[in-house]
């Protein structure tokens, strides 16, 4: 592989931050999460950012913050926003930091985890109906965008962490590391929580 860190993209709620912190610790690398980072060099959660500063905003600070990764990140796991591919941009820098992998879960799959989210700005909303049909909508127009932004697809339905995390480290030429640390607390459960 080009180098040695992983940028995990996809849906809100897919799983990019918890397979991000398992696949982490199982290679041995540090974890990061882009959102987190644009919220402590913003000063503010990101939910405040688009009520605030609204969402291109938000979209230039993500830029920022690939740009920023791109000179300092070595043997890192880094989680990104779901909007981050949005950007051609955002898009080169990825691949010039590291292997990007889209973490593919299915509507239904996210539409679960996301049912009681407040957190996220992009999935609130008073009538849960109309919150579904907006969260399908932008899953449909964006599904084709990680696809391309992608070099590794990896479909996480019904996979265990460990499944998927091995699944990553076969791609980065690191099948069979770290398999204590992988094993202990990862080996039941799914993706599917």
């Amino acid at each position: 592989m080009k180098n040695k860190n992983v940028v995990l993209i996809g849906f809100m709620a897919c799983g990019k931050s918890t397979v991000g912190k398992k696949l982490a610790g199982a290679l041995r690398y540090s974890f990061l999460d882009t959102d987190a980072l644009i919220e402590e060099t913003c000063q503010k959660k990101i939910s405040q950012i688009f009520a605030e500063d609204g969402e291109e905003a938000f979209r230039q600070a993500e830029t920022a913050a690939l740009k920023k990764l791109k000179e300092e990140v070595k043997h890192c796991v880094i989680a990104t926003g779901g909007g981050m591919p949005l950007r051609e941009e955002n898009v080169r820098y990825m691949r010039e930091i590291g292997t990007v992998f889209f973490l593919q879960a299915d509507i239904e799959t996210i539409l679960g985890r996301l049912r009681d989210d407040t957190q996220r700005p992009l999935a609130a909303g008073e009538n849960r109906q109309e919150r579904e049909e907006r969260l399908r909508n932008l899953y449909a127009k964006r599904l084709p965008v990680y696809k391309e932004a992608a070099e590794i697809c990896i479909d996480t339905e019904g996979k265990t962490f460990y499944g998927i995390i091995q699944e990553i480290e076969q791609y980065m030429g690191k099948a069979g590391s770290g398999q204590n640390e992988r094993k202990e607390g990862a080996k039941n459960e799914t993706t599917d929580n």
